[in-house]
Order: structure tokens, then sequence, then C-alpha cells
């Protein structure tokens, strides 16, 4: 008997239930963004080295690339889409947007999902704290410099709310 070619596979996604039947060989980052329809989770390097497909697996971010989608089976993923509310940005969609920290924009939803784990993460991230959270995102169009100020900028908004 073969290997099945196809598997179910029900997880939560942003919040929702999600069931699908799918290949056994869909990585997560196609399963998001060709199956379920999110497109803010973006295909760059397809080997891990990008961090654009980052998403949040169980609240750790993960490079979607590198994860079948049956591995999520049970699990949680939050991508860019579920960041915020209905209507209301995530404090770091604000300050990347306020302080023109995304410029071609490819990166930048893998880079704030990474950014979010790191102020659930962290109570008072210093520069290098962010600096080492996102070195697993590339951004070609920066310096780097406008997304740890969006990122700090976003993190002072939301220990003032606390």
């Amino acid at each position: 008997m073969g290997p099945a070619s196809v598997v179910d596979v029900s997880c939560t996604i942003n919040g929702s239930p999600v069931r699908r039947r799918i290949p056994p060989n869909l990585t997560l980052c196609d399963f998001l963004h060709d199956e379920v329809g999110l497109t803010g989770v973006k295909k760059g390097c397809d080997t891990g080295e990008c961090g654009a497909c980052t998403v949040l697996l169980d609240g750790k971010p993960v490079t979607s690339c590198l994860v079948l989608a049956p591995q999520v089976e049970g699990r949680k993923v939050t991508t860019i889409e579920g960041l915020g509310s209905e209507g209301h940005l995530h404090p770091l969609q604000e300050a990347f947007i306020e302080l023109d920290a995304a410029q071609c924009g490819y990166c930048i939803p893998g880079m704030i999902v990474t950014a979010s784990a790191l102020l659930e993460e962290l109570e008072n991230p210093t520069d290098r704290d962010i600096k080492r959270y996102l070195s697993g995102n590339l951004c070609r169009c920066t310096g780097y410099q406008q997304q740890i100020d969006a990122v700090k900028l976003a993190h002072r908004r939301i220990a003032s709310h606390r």
C-alpha cells in the first residue's frame, strides 16, 4: 500500500477552526497562502533563510516553508492577518506604517509576526534583543533601523496600556 495521497488537517488559524483535505507534502506556507487564502504569508526563499513566510505556531515564530501542513494538526497558527482585530491594527502594524518601516513590504508580514512574539516573550526588550529576534527576517530594501524603531515604538505603546 502506497503513501496517502491526501490527509485531513484540522487546526485553528487566526482564532478560527479550519479543516482541509490536502496532500501530505504541502508546506504550511502553501497551505496558508493557497488553500486558506491568507496572502499575507509570503514565500521568499522556500528554504527557511529569509523569514518572509514566518507565522506563529502555538505562539512561537516558525518559517512556514519548512513546516509541513499536516504537522499543524490540532495546533494554533497565527498569521499577519490574525494580529489586531477587525478594523484595528496591531500596535506593531501601526508603528511600521507610522515610521515608514515597510518599503516594498514583502518581508514585513513575517517581520511583524516575529516581532509580536518578541513583545509577548520579553517585557522590556533592548535593541540587541530586537536585532537578535529579527535576525531571521531579511529585508533587501532597508538598513533595518526603521523596523527596530517601529518595534520599540510599539513596545512603548503596548507597555503604556498595561
